[in-house]
């Protein structure tokens, strides 16, 4: 029996996404997240169909002067296309930090203009550049020239409910000659509170000719097609909705194109995915420190589930606690059991 719901509405007819010479056949990407977007969750979110995955925002200065894990953070490059995001608030430094990602592999370069993250803001980068749209558009430009590969720009709508400038910024980066932008449809100030305003997001699109991805609350297809809807963008990006769920851009992509939401994955097949992930973080930081940063991960996976949240809570106190990396995995496959033998 097909486990597809109907969904209303088919984005199978819209053109393909163009950056540069990468043709992107899927109108949805993962958006980056410091501390969640690392190389095992994006290697899963692509292998699973991420039309886009970035990594972690990465310091420019950092990359540059090999500090405080910045180049461990700028790996990826078999997730083709390769996309590193680098954030700062000093020309030569970005520019720097651009070349040394396309040194590394990178295929695209993205900034990052939308953190709302005090101590990034506190420094002038992030979403703190919106307050200086000239000092933001020399960065811009900086980038640009200092590489041979698309670069792409993520904002916020503005600094705050008095300086929503996010449509003057993207004509400045377009012309400056950026190939695609993302815009979170919330201000800085918001963070990541109340709704975001998906609407006004048309008006950036309307500034310019170049692709335009719209992010902010988007955790499902229903969500995914509204903010399509009210923005005109021409992609989604998929934030805190992956937390646990890893396929949901690739689910999100196939309800727009087809109409036809087919629901998360199978339990059986949910865990598989968990299970890869924790083992592949293992391998990547070793056993102790992997263990300790899957935890979040496995928590988000429990919760993916649909189980009810007291059980969800049990299960996670006893596996985010637990130090051995087989007990762990041995106590998801135990689990997800339950989890079907009941879902039966």
């Amino acid at each position: 029996m097909s486990r597809c719901t109907t969904f209303a509405g088919s984005q199978a007819a819209r053109a393909p996404i163009r950056i540069g010479r990468h043709v992107l056949q899927s109108h949805v990407f993962l958006a980056p997240m410091s501390g969640v977007t690392d190389l095992p969750f994006r290697r899963i979110a692509h292998a699973l169909g991420a039309g886009l995955v970035t990594t972690e925002m990465v310091a420019s200065e950092h990359l540059v002067c090999q500090r405080h894990g910045a180049r461990e953070r700028a790996v990826g490059r078999n997730l083709a296309p390769f996309v590193v995001q680098l954030a700062g608030c000093e020309a030569r430094w970005m520019a720097e930090g651009a070349r040394m990602a396309e040194q590394l592999g990178a295929d695209i370069v993205d900034i990052n203009m939308g953190c709302p993250a005090r101590e990034v803001t506190g420094k002038q980068a992030g979403s703190a550049l919106m307050r200086d749209l000239d000092h933001a558009s020399e960065l811009i430009a900086a980038v640009v020239g200092a590489v041979g590969v698309p670069v792409t720009l993520k904002m916020r709508i503005g600094w705050d409910a008095t300086n929503r400038n996010a449509p003057e910024l993207a004509r400045r980066a377009e012309a400056a000659g950026v190939a695609l932008i993302s815009v979170h449809a919330r201000t800085r100030c918001q963070f990541f509170k109340g709704p975001p305003d998906w609407a006004f997001v048309r008006r950036v699109k309307h500034a310019v000719q170049v692709p335009v991805t719209i992010n902010g609350d988007i955790v499902n297809p229903a969500s995914a097609r509204a903010a399509l809807e009210a923005s005109g963008a021409d992609a989604v990006m998929v934030g805190r909705g992956a937390y646990g769920a890893p396929w949901m851009p690739a689910r999100i992509d196939a309800a727009l194109a087809t109409g036809c939401d087919p629901g998360p994955p199978p339990l059986r097949t949910q865990e598989a995915i968990a299970r890869r992930h924790v083992e592949d973080m293992l391998t990547q930081y070793g056993a102790r420190h992997g263990l300790t940063l899957a935890r979040k991960h496995i928590g988000w996976y429990l919760a993916s589930s649909g189980r009810p949240a007291d059980i969800v809570k049990a299960w996670r106190k006893r596996l985010c606690t637990a130090d051995d990396p087989g007990e762990v995995l041995s106590g998801l496959a135990s689990f997800y059991q339950e989890a079907t033998e009941l879902a039966a």
